[in-house]
């Protein structure tokens, strides 16, 4: 004759029992996922900001000339820039239209638009950006144009702003905007760049 303590569980007790290891186990998996995936987030897939280099610089066009008596002010330029716009994340970076900005004395003085795309994970991309100096623009500071050109040299600036979108698996999407500001000594009559500084930063 069996003993109390040696009778089996009710078939209700076990499976219920059966449910909670079932259950505590799947809640098991899924905090060791989202373990996993948390630690994935802030390290591995963690957002960097995507850069934007001038790697290349050059003038064409025509010397700056003043003729006197009457002021009459020559000036053809263009400002051939290559942009290398680099991802650094483990995912793909895809930015919209860009715009790149000509300043002379804080005043904008010429914009060329730059075409849309897709870098990959880790991966980076060339961008010619060609900027044509608008005379009527650039004029309408006489007074400064006149005493740079006479001194041989024009100092201007570049703004470029790259929006865009960090596409990680698919699911998860990361707003950037990578900007990069650059400041140009042009000599003159030599028709190069005499010094160039570059910063670059994204906001994300």
């Amino acid at each position: 004759m069996k003993e109390n303590g040696d009778q089996p569980l009710p078939k209700p007790r076990r499976r219920r029992r059966r449910c909670f290891i079932v259950g505590g186990s799947i809640l098991l998996l899924f905090f060791i996922l989202f373990i996993v995936i948390l630690i994935l987030a802030l390290t591995v897939f963690k957002a960097k900001e995507p850069k934007v280099q001038v790697i290349s610089a050059s003038l064409e066009g025509v010397s700056p000339r003043i003729s006197f008596p009457v002021i009459n002010i020559e000036l053809n330029i263009t400002l051939n820039l290559t942009l290398r716009i680099q991802n650094r994340n483990y995912a793909s970076f895809k930015h919209g239209p860009g715009k790149s900005f000509i300043l002379y004395h804080a005043k904008e003085v010429g914009e060329v638009d730059l075409d849309p795309g897709v870098i990959p994970s880790r991966g980076s991309t060339t961008t010619p950006c060609r900027l044509t100096i608008e005379v009527d623009e650039l004029a309408s500071n006489l007074i400064s144009l006149i005493g740079d050109i006479l001194s041989g040299q024009l100092v201007m600036e570049t703004r470029t702003r790259i929006p865009g979108r960090i596409n990680f698996l698919g699911v998860f999407k990361k707003h950037a905007v990578a900007k990069s500001a650059c400041e140009f000594t042009f000599a003159f009559p030599a028709m190069k760049i005499k010094n160039l500084k570059c910063k670059s930063k994204t906001k994300l």
